[in-house]
């Protein structure tokens, strides 16, 4: 798990590093929920994706973290990093090259680590409103938590990101990911909408859904988490 964690953050550096002296933007958030009384709950959910945009390529650069407190007690610790490059030989098609690394303590995979490349098409790219999507080949490496074994196999993966400009100051999104091979199928879907207060600062309310399709008897599918709290622009 030491080693995938490394090398997935290693190659995070390198692309970072690779466009340096270009410029970046993006977008920060935070949520949180602190309960107080008949139980101490306290909730963080943070997370920061980067872009830059060139003449035919585009990077991409995130990480998210979910962690909860209860009465004393660990009940969620989550973190994850990710990475695209995007290469546009037309206005409309693309080819892309991705990572993911995810590290869960309350799920049966101590970690899921997953590479992909692939075909990409804008469907929709106005002023007001976008959609991508993506399909792609790859593999996807995991650690069994209970027995420590490791899963290699081939996934399929894919992917659509709907941005949709609802007024001058309210935006929503709706992004899918799915990545599904022999042992397991990953779904993230991640709904969300945002209301600008300044130029740089929105107010944002989200709602995610994370599916594994092969859990140990009595462990949950499915978890989902709803956040509200600040978004920054940069």
């Amino acid at each position: 798990m030491k080693t995938a964690a490394q090398t997935a953050g290693i190659a995070l550096l390198l692309l970072a590093a690779g466009t340096a002296h270009a410029e970046w933007s993006g977008k920060g958030r935070i949520g949180g929920v602190i309960a107080r009384g008949n139980t101490q709950t306290a909730t963080a959910n943070l997370s920061l994706d980067v872009n830059q945009r060139l003449t035919r390529w585009e990077h991409r650069l995130g990480g998210s973290m979910l962690r909860t407190l209860s009465e004393g007690q660990t009940s969620a610790d989550r973190w994850e990093l990710r990475a695209e490059s995007d290469f546009r030989p037309s206005r409309r098609t693309f080819l892309f090259a991705s990572g993911r690394y995810e590290n869960d303590r309350f799920t049966d995979y101590a970690y899921q680590a997953t590479a992909a490349v692939g075909y990409g098409y804008h469907f929709i790219a106005t002023e007001t409103t976008r959609l991508d999507g993506r399909f792609g080949i790859g593999t996807r490496r995991a650690e069994l938590r209970v027995t420590s074994d490791t899963e290699a196999d081939a996934i399929a993966r894919i992917a659509v990101d709907f941005q949709r400009r609802l007024t001058p100051n309210t935006s929503m999104f709706d992004r899918l990911l799915v990545e599904s091979g022999e042992t397991n199928t990953f779904v993230q879907n991640a709904l969300g909408l945002e209301v600008k207060m300044t130029q740089a600062f929105s107010l944002g309310l989200s709602y995610e859904v994370r599916y594994n399709s092969d859990v140990l008897p009595g462990t949950e599918k499915a978890d989902q988490v709803f956040t509200a709290g600040l978004v920054a622009a940069f």
